[in-house]
C-alpha cells in the first residue's frame, strides 16, 4: 500500500513536473463547472427566499374570516385571536346604503348604492397598507377618492347616509383616502374566481367600528343580514423561505383554522392567493436554473473529458511501461486515481472558492453551505466520469503488448453507424413542434393545489439538440477532415503554401482529437449564443409587459363614473416633456353572457401614440390590424378566447350589449369581427374587445374616455408624471412605467434577474474563450513529438507555424459555424419550451450584437495568444522529446 501511494506521489509529482498543463487545464473546468454550480444554487435559494418575502409584503390583510349568519362575532374573534401564528385580528363590519348625499356649489349631490366600512381605532396601525391618506386625517369618517369626487366633497364636507330601514345620519369628512386593495376588502370570500365582484364599489365610506354599529342598529334588530361582519387578521409570518412550501404552511393554516371554528367562519386566504402565484415563478426559477444552468456545467464535464481524453494514448503508454516495470495492479490503480484527486481537489477548492466570490460580487447574496456541499459534490461527481473512469479504463491497456501504438483504420464508432445524431436531432424537432402548440405549459400550478407539477419531458427538446449538435460536428469534422483532405488543403493554401497538402494529411491523421476539439468549440459557442439570446430576449418582453400593463409612459385612468372628453388630450399635451396623448375610451360590453372590457381607439393615431407591437395580434400587424379597423367604422377586435368560445371568422356580424349614457340601459350594438387581438395596452389578460372610438361615441352616446396615454420618450418620466398629476388633480390616478417595471414582473420578474443574466452571460462567455483556448493548447501539447518529428526531419519554424495555425484555423473556423448554428436554432427552441416566462410571447428574438461581439473577441484574443505561444515554442521542441 505504501510502496502504491509512493509511486502515485512519484507520478502526481511528474505530472505537474511535465504534464501540468493537462492536469491543470482538467483542474479548471472542473472549477467552472463547481463555481457555477454554487452561483447559480446562490441565485435560486435567494431568488426563492426574495420571492416569498414581496410575495407577503404586498399582502396588507393575510385572512379575511367572514362570520357566518347566526354565529355570534365576538365568539369567533375570541378563537381567532387565540389561534397559534396570529399576530392581530380586528373586526371590520360591512354594510350597505341605498345612496350618499351632500351639497356643493349650493346644489345637491347624490351617489348610487354604496358601502359603509367600519373599523376599529386601531386599524391602520395593524393593516398599514390597506389604506392611504389622500388628504385631512387619519382617522374619523374618511371618504374614498372616487367616492369624494362623485359627491364633489371635500375635508369638511357633511355627507348625509341613507341606510336600510330609511334611517339617514350626517357624517362630517375628516379625511379624502385611497384604497390600494380594494379589490381583496371587497371580496366575496371564499367565492370561487368566477363568482367575484367584477370591480370594488364606486362609492365607499369607513366610520369608526362605533359610529357604524350605532348608525345600523336600528336596522340590524329588524334584519340580521344587514351587517357582515369580518375578521381582518395579520400572521406572525413565521414561514420557509421557499414560496411553495409557504403557501402550503399557509393554506394548511388556514382549513384548520375553518375546521376549529366548526362552520362559524369562512377563511379568505388573501396571503396564500398571493403565494400561489409566486410558487409557480418559483418553480419557473428552477427551470431557468435547469435549462440555463446545467448545459454550462455539462459543457465544462466535456471539456474536462475531453483534455483527459487527449492524453489517454500517453496515458496508455506510460502505463504500459510501469507494467512493463514490475508495477503490479493495485500500484497502477493508486497511479491512476492520483491525476483524479488532484483534479478534483483543485478544482473543488478553486470552483467553490470562486462561487462564493461571483455570487456576492454579482448577485450580492451569500452561498448557503448546503450549495456549496451540493457543488463540491457535483465536482467529485465530474471527476470520477471524466479523469477516474477513463484512467481506470486505460489499465486494460497497461500490458506492453496492449499499449503499441495501433496502426491501420479505425472501426468507426457505434453512433455513427445508427445514425444517432441524426434520430437525436429528429426528437428534439418533434418536442418543439408539441412545445409549440397552442395550450402548452411546461409548469401546472391548479389554484388552490399545494402540488406543482413540470412537464419535466420537455427537457428534452434541449437536451436531445444538444447531443445531436455534438454528435453531428464529430461527424462532420471526422469527414471533412478525412474525405474532405483535398478540400482541406486548398483552404489550407493561404496558411501552409507549398506544405498544405502535407498539413491537411497530418490533421487527417488527428482528425478524432480534431473533431472533438471543433465539437467543444462548437457547444461552447452555442452556449454563449443561446444564453445571450435567451436574457435579451426576456429583457425586452419584460418591457414590452411593463408597458402593456401601465399602456405607456404615463397613463391617465379615469375613474368610471368620470365623464371626460377627449379634449383634455390637448390641455395634456402642452405639459413639458409631453411628445403626444393618445384617449382611451373603456366600456364594457356583453358578448353572449360574458361581461368584457370594451376599448375604443382612433386607429389612426393609436399605433405610434402607445407603441403596439405586432405580437399583440394575430392574422396581421399591428399596422395591419389598425388600418383595417379605420377601413370598417362598425369593426371589432376580438379576443383569441372569444372567438374560439363563439366559433367566428373574419365578418361575421357581433352584436354586443352596451350601455348606452343616455338611457343607461344596456342596449344590443352591431359590430363587425375584422381580427384577432390577444395584448392591449391597459386591457386585462383575459377576453377583450377593441372597436373604433368614432363608432362608440355614436352608438353609446358618451364621448368618456377612460385613460390618457402619454409618450414621453422615456425622457425624465417621473418629473412628466408630478406634473400631469398637478395638472389632473386627485380625481383620476397617474401611474409611470417605471413604477411599473417593479410591480407587474410579480415575483420572477422582480427578484433581480439582471444579476443572474450577468452571471450567466459571464460564465456563458469564459466558456466559449477558455473552452476554445484550453482545447487548442491541450491538442498543441500532445504533438509535442511531431512538432520534433518536423523539426528533425529539417522543418523550419515556418513549417511548425503552419501546422500550429492551420490546426487552430479549421477548429475555431468550424466550431465557430456549427456553433452559431446550434445557437440560432436552440435560442428558438428554448424560447419556444420556456413560453411560459415570456408575458406577451415575442415575436421575433432578440440578439445582443454587442454582447456578442464582446464574446467573439474575447474568444479569438484566447485563440490567439494560444496559437501564437505554440507556434513560438513548437520550433523549439529538443529531439529528446522523440523519446517520450
Amino acid at each position: 500500500m505504501s510502496t502504491g501511494l509512493a509511486l502515485a506521489g512519484m507520478w502526481l509529482t511528474g505530472l505537474l513536473r511535465r504534464r501540468r498543463g493537462r492536469l491543470l487545464g482538467a483542474a479548471a473546468c472542473i472549477a467552472i463547472a463547481v463555481s457555477l454550480l454554487a452561483a447559480l444554487g446562490g441565485f435560486l435559494a435567494a431568488s426563492k427566499a426574495t420571492m416569498t418575502d414581496r410575495a407577503t409584503r404586498a399582502v396588507a390583510v393575510d385572512w379575511q374570516i367572514q362570520v357566518q349568519p347566526g354565529a355570534d362575532p365576538g365568539t369567533v374573534l375570541d378563537q381567532i385571536r387565540s389561534y397559534p401564528g396570529v399576530r392581530v385580528a380586528d373586526p371590520v363590519h360591512f354594510g350597505d346604503s341605498a345612496g350618499l348625499f351632500a351639497t356643493s356649489g349650493g346644489g345637491a349631490v347624490s351617489t348610487g348604492p354604496a358601502v359603509i366600512v367600519g373599523i376599529p381605532d386601531q386599524y391602520r396601525q395593524h393593516f398599514p397598507g390597506t389604506i392611504r391618506t389622500l388628504s385631512g386625517a387619519d382617522s374619523g369618517v374618511l371618504l374614498a377618492q372616487q367616492t369624494a369626487s362623485n359627491l364633489r366633497a371635500t375635508v369638511g364636507s357633511v355627507i348625509t347616509v341613507r341606510v336600510p330601514g330609511g334611517a339617514t345620519a350626517a357624517e362630517t369628512v375628516a379625511g379624502v383616502v385611497d384604497l390600494p386593495q380594494a379589490d381583496s376588502l371587497f371580496q366575496t370570500v371564499a367565492a370561487p374566481a368566477a363568482a367575484q365582484p367584477q370591480a370594488p364599489p364606486d362609492n365607499v365610506l369607513l366610520l369608526p367600528i362605533s359610529e357604524f354599529d350605532a348608525l345600523f342598529a336600528p336596522g340590524l334588530r329588524d334584519d340580521p343580514a344587514v351587517v357582515r361582519a369580518q375578521v381582518h387578521v395579520a400572521r406572525d409570518r413565521n414561514l420557509p423561505p421557499d414560496p411553495a412550501a409557504a403557501y402550503a404552511a399557509d393554506i394548511g393554516g388556514a382549513r384548520n383554522l375553518e375546521a376549529t371554528l366548526a362552520g362559524a367562519a369562512l377563511v379568505g386566504d388573501n396571503l396564500g392567493a398571493t403565494l400561489d402565484a409566486a410558487r409557480q415563478d418559483a418553480l419557473y426559477s428552477q427551470v431557468l436554473f435547469l435549462f440555463l444552468g446545467l448545459p454550462g456545467v455539462a459543457l465544462s464535464a466535456v471539456l474536462a473529458a475531453v483534455i483527459t481524453a487527449d492524453g489517454a494514448p500517453r496515458r496508455r503508454q506510460e502505463l504500459g511501461l510501469l507494467r512493463a516495470r514490475g508495477a503490479g495492479g493495485g500500484q497502477l490503480t493508486a497511479v491512476a486515481g492520483s491525476e483524479a484527486v488532484a483534479v478534483g481537489l483543485i478544482g473543488g477548492v478553486v470552483g467553490a472558492g470562486a462561487g462564493i466570490v461571483v455570487d456576492r460580487a454579482v448577485l450580492g447574496s451569500p452561498v448557503s453551505l448546503s450549495w456549496l456541499l451540493s457543488a463540491a459534490t457535483a465536482g467529485v461527481v465530474l471527476t470520477a466520469v471524466t479523469v477516474l473512469t477513463p484512467a481506470l479504463r486505460d489499465l486494460r491497456f497497461s500490458t506492453a503488448a496492449a499499449a503499441r501504438a495501433a496502426i491501420g483504420r479505425t472501426r468507426r464508432p457505434l453512433w455513427r453507424r445508427a445514425g444517432v445524431d441524426f434520430l437525436a436531432l429528429a426528437a428534439a424537432f418533434a418536442v418543439y413542434r408539441v412545445t409549440s402548440r397552442a395550450g402548452y405549459a411546461l409548469v401546472l400550478a391548479p389554484e388552490g393545489v399545494t402540488a406543482l407539477s413540470v412537464s419535466y419531458w420537455a427537457f428534452a427538446g434541449p437536451g436531445l439538440l444538444w447531443i445531436g449538435t455534438a454528435l453531428l460536428t464529430l461527424r462532420l469534422a471526422d469527414l471533412t477532415l478525412g474525405r474532405g483532405r483535398r478540400f482541406v488543403a486548398a483552404l489550407l493554401g493561404p496558411l501552409a503554401g507549398p506544405l498544405s497538402s502535407t498539413v491537411a494529411a497530418m490533421l487527417a491523421r488527428n482528425r478524432r482529437a480534431l473533431a472533438r476539439s471543433v465539437a467543444v468549440v462548437a457547444l461552447a459557442g452555442m452556449f454563449a449564443l443561446s444564453t445571450a439570446v435567451f436574457n435579451s430576449t426576456y429583457r425586452q418582453q419584460a418591457e414590452v409587459d411593463a408597458r402593456v400593463t401601465n399602456g405607456a409612459d404615463v397613463t391617465v385612468t379615469e375613474p368610471p363614473t368620470a365623464t371626460i372628453g377627449p379634449d383634455l388630450a390637448g390641455e395634456l399635451r402642452r405639459i413639458p416633456g409631453v411628445r403626444d396623448v393618445e384617449p382611451l375610451q373603456h366600456r364594457f360590453a356583453y358578448v353572449g353572457a360574458d361581461l368584457q372590457d370594451l376599448y375604443g381607439v382612433d386607429p389612426t393615431t393609436i399605433t405610434g401614440a402607445a407603441l403596439l407591437q405586432d405580437s399583440y395580434f394575430d392574422g396581421g400587424t399591428a399596422a395591419q390590424l389598425m388600418d383595417r379597423l379605420a377601413a370598417q367604422p362598425d369593426g371589432v377586435l376580438v379576443g383569441a378566447e372569444t372567438v374560439a368560445d363563439f366559433q367566428l371568422s373574419p365578418g361575421d356580424p357581433v352584436k354586443l350589449r352596451i350601455q348606452n349614457a343616455a338611457t343607461t340601459t344596456f342596449e344590443t350594438m352591431p359590430f363587425r369581427f375584422i381580427g384577432v387581438v390577444k395584448e392591449f395596452p391597459t386591457a386585462p389578460k383575459d377576453s377583450f374587445l377593441v372597436a373604433n372610438a368614432a363608432y362608440l361615441t355614436q352608438v353609446t352616446a358618451n364621448p368618456a374616455v377612460g385613460a390618457f396615454l402619454i409618450d414621453t420618450g422615456e425622457a425624465d418620466t417621473p418629473a412628466v408624471r408630478q406634473a400631469v398629476s398637478d395638472a389632473v388633480g386627485t380625481g383620476a390616478t397617474v401611474t409611470d412605467i417605471t413604477t411599473v417595471r417593479g410591480t407587474v414582473g410579480s415575483t420572477l420578474t422582480s427578484v433581480d434577474l439582471r444579476g443572474l443574466t450577468r452571471l450567466e452571460l459571464g460564465y456563458a462567455a469564459v466558456l466559449a474563450a477558455a473552452g476554445s483556448a484550453l482545447m487548442l493548447a491541450s491538442g498543441f501539447a500532445e504533438r509535442r513529438r511531431t512538432f520534433a518529428i518536423v523539426t528533425a526531419l529539417g522543418g523550419t519554424r515556418r513549417h511548425t507555424a503552419s501546422i500550429v495555425l492551420a490546426e487552430a484555423a479549421v477548429v475555431t473556423a468550424g466550431g465557430a459555424v456549427l456553433g452559431v448554428i446550434g445557437g440560432v436554432v436552440l435560442s428558438h427552441l428554448l424560447v419556444t419550451v420556456l413560453s411560459g416566462v415570456f408575458d406577451p410571447p415575442p415575436a421575433t428574438l432578440t440578439v445582443p450584437w454587442a454582447y456578442l461581439t464582446l464574446v467573439a473577441a474575447a474568444t479569438a484574443a484566447a485563440i490567439a495568444a494560444v496559437t501564437t505561444a505554440a507556434a513560438h515554442t513548437a520550433a523549439r521542441y529538443p529531439i529528446s522529446v522523440l523519446r517520450e
